[in-house]
């Protein structure tokens, strides 16, 4: 922060002058406490949600550092994702990982401290010293060397109580759009359950017919089937071109052809013909938590294959519409048809010789059609809202770094220096605090250990 302007009588400082280190040591065999990892912290709400509670023979090597009360934590391991927290009494005296820093301020107010730690200048000068690949980290000589504008101590709590009251609002708004998206999946799931039992159309539904998967497929050999197994496909048959490969990640992130995508070659390629794709090929995803997830293989795509745990269906147009079938297959009495198919430990598996007898509501082809019209008509309304959705949510984000930045100039709290000069001038000046600070500090340090003479 060395370059932006700040308010007269305000004080550039570091952390390190105005913090003390805290305490560590090994918790006692016997004893209970609570371990604060860098896991246990929720990155949204900037606290700790989830702490362990371990008695000291089970501790891990990291559990070292004593917290208190007012301390700030900041995660050293991957700082650019921001996993900082503000120590509340419930966690007094208890053990943190020597993943974080543990700011201790002294005569400064936490709470301007932990706002500090959050804001976009703090993450990006910050993330900007990381070392190692894998697992990228900063020092703690990083955060004690970043430098700080520091107000009087009255104007800090001025600012403090004026961000806890701003950040709460944005907090909540963020939550009511964050509940938005989980209202647009169940308005598509509506929408979905209406169109395969008639109500979407106003028809009744004992006129649609009821029709086995196997019967949707076109007549050639291949046109409903199941990706490689065992030795037809391995991953040293991978290359980085030719015929794109086609995983469960691609179909349930409905995203094709990205920098991920895996290619075999033309020799390959034809070796594994009946497990091609087609562009407007059904896919469904054959394993996962849960299975069953359905796109239709994008038009703009070449001819793919699919893997092991992908399972194709080229539907024929004389029977059925294809986007019909596929909204079909989205709803959720068919994915419930699909789990009841499925086993499996550590993820579920469909059975594909089951997966054939599943069956589908079928009405004429001329209502299918206009069914396919009105989903496609509410999806794009639905899809609209959510972008809608996301840009607000944007937008809130952008203003939570707008409003930190606004105090760290001094703007949110303009006014109020000129309303109370006596609170930043004299003994109440960040001056006078940055001494007395100095002075606290000079009182606590430890003294050295001098060396005992040994006579020769």
């Amino acid at each position: 922060m060395t370059s932006q302007t700040i308010p007269d009588r305000w004080k550039l400082t570091k952390i390190s002058k105005i913090a003390v280190k805290g305490q560590q040591r090994k918790p006692d065999a016997g004893e209970q406490f609570t371990y604060v990892d860098i896991g246990s912290i929720d990155r949204n709400q900037k606290k700790i949600a989830d702490p362990q509670t371990l008695n000291g023979s089970q501790a891990p090597s990291r559990a070292r550092k004593v917290i208190e009360k007012g301390d700030v934590l900041v995660s050293l391991t991957r700082p650019n994702l921001n996993a900082v927290a503000l120590v509340s009494q419930e966690y007094h005296n208890q053990i943190a990982s020597t993943g974080f820093e543990v700011v201790r301020p002294l005569l400064v107010d936490s709470r301007y401290i932990f706002a500090l730690v959050r804001s976009k200048q703090f993450v990006n000068a910050i993330s900007g010293t990381v070392q190692g690949a894998l697992y990228p980290a900063a020092k703690s000589a990083d955060v004690q060397n970043f430098e700080l504008p520091l107000p009087s101590l009255a104007e800090q709590k001025v600012i403090a109580d004026k961000l806890d009251a701003l950040l709460a609002q944005v907090e909540s708004t963020k939550a009511r759009l964050d509940r938005i998206p989980q209202i647009l999946k169940r308005f598509r799931q509506s929408i979905l359950a209406a169109a395969v039992n008639g109500r979407l159309t106003n028809s009744e539904s004992e006129t649609f017919s009821i029709v086995l998967v196997e019967e949707l497929a076109k007549p050639e050999k291949y046109s409903l089937g199941i990706g490689p197994f065992g030795s037809n496909l391995k991953v040293a048959d991978y290359r980085e071109e030719g015929h794109p490969l086609i995983f469960v990640r691609e179909i349930r992130a409905n995203r094709f052809g990205d920098d991920a995508t895996k290619f075999v070659s033309d020799e390959k390629f034809k070796e594994l013909k009946a497990h091609r794709a087609l562009p407007g090929d059904i896919l469904i995803t054959k394993m996962g938590d849960p299975p069953g997830d359905v796109t239709i293989y994008p038009a703009s795509r070449p001819e793919a294959v699919i893997t092991a745990d992908c399972i194709k269906l080229s539907v024929n147009e004389q029977v059925a519409v294809r986007d019909y079938v596929a909204y079909a297959m989205q709803s959720k009495p068919f994915r419930n048809d699909v789990l009841s198919i499925s086993a499996g430990v550590a993820q579920q598996k469909v059975n594909l010789t089951k997966f054939r007898k599943l069956t589908l509501p079928l009405p004429s082809i001329e209502e299918q059609t206009e069914i396919v019209r009105r989903v496609d008509q509410l999806f794009a309304y639905a899809d609209r809202i959510e972008q809608q959705i996301n840009n607000a949510l944007e937008r809130v984000n952008n203003l939570t770094q707008s409003i930190l930045a606004k105090a760290f100039r001094g703007e949110l709290t303009e006014q109020w220096r000129k309303d109370n000069p006596e609170l930043i001038s004299g003994d109440n000046s960040a001056e006078a605090l940055l001494e007395r600070i100095k002075a606290e500090r000079a009182a606590i340090k430890p003294a050295k250990r001098s060396r005992k003479k040994t006579n020769a």
